[in-house]
């Protein structure tokens, strides 16, 4: 690497929480920090967080995966139940998500229990995506061993024959996942380092928050 990772520093001083009109609810203070890096130009897929896992022999595991529906308040993203992350999550629902939009200087940390969606979410949300989008869910043996690409390349023309001129089914390994939180924490980055920080956490069915030091 040329650049001593120990020289490389950046200044925030974009935005702050305002801490005496904090939302009773912490999935509306969500919305409305989605909604303002939504309308910042420059930001790609603001949807996208990463996911961590752990399965029940303590493998912890994190990706990237976009966030495609809010349901009261769970957030539900879309996979291959066979999948690595899917896996983990039958064998222990219990998952943080992480969402960072440096545009804004801007983290949300979310703890919570994933489970299934119901079938008629991932039937919707399938029956919206592109073809080629719902072929590809039928073409992919996610996360297992495959010879070369043009295994994926000669399954896909398989497919495409099966269910040309037709509609295509959703495949019954892969739906939606839903998550449930029981915590979230608010990050804004803030000059000096003292950045600042709001934690909402569920006490029986209400919510609560502290403020945290940076």
């Amino acid at each position: 690497m040329k650049k001593k990772l120990s020289e490389l520093r950046k200044s925030y001083d974009k935005l702050s929480i305002d801490f005496e009109k904090l939302p009773s609810h912490p999935i509306d203070l969500f919305k409305i920090w989605f909604d303002e890096v939504s309308n910042h130009e420059g930001v790609d897929e603001v949807n996208a967080f990463t996911l961590s896992t752990i399965n029940s022999i303590g493998d912890l595991r994190s990706r990237v995966v976009l966030l495609k529906k809010i349901v009261n308040e769970s957030f539900i993203f879309f996979t291959n139940y066979e999948s690595v992350k899917a896996q983990s999550i039958f064998e222990n629902p219990n998952v943080c998500m992480s969402f960072y939009w440096p545009n804004l200087e801007r983290q949300i940390i979310i703890n919570g229990k994933a489970i299934r969606s119901s079938k008629k979410i991932s039937d919707e949300y399938f029956k919206s995506r592109p073809r080629g989008s719902q072929l590809g869910a039928h073409v992919s043996p996610q996360s297992r061993e495959i010879p070369s690409k043009i295994f994926l390349i000669e399954r896909l023309k398989k497919i495409e024959n099966k269910y040309k001129g037709v509609k295509i089914p959703r495949p019954t390994n892969w739906g939606g996942i839903k998550i449930t939180p029981h915590s979230y924490e608010f990050w804004q980055g803030r000059p000096n380092r003292l950045h600042d920080r709001v934690k909402f956490f569920k006490v029986q069915s209400n919510w609560e928050y502290v403020k945290l030091a940076p």
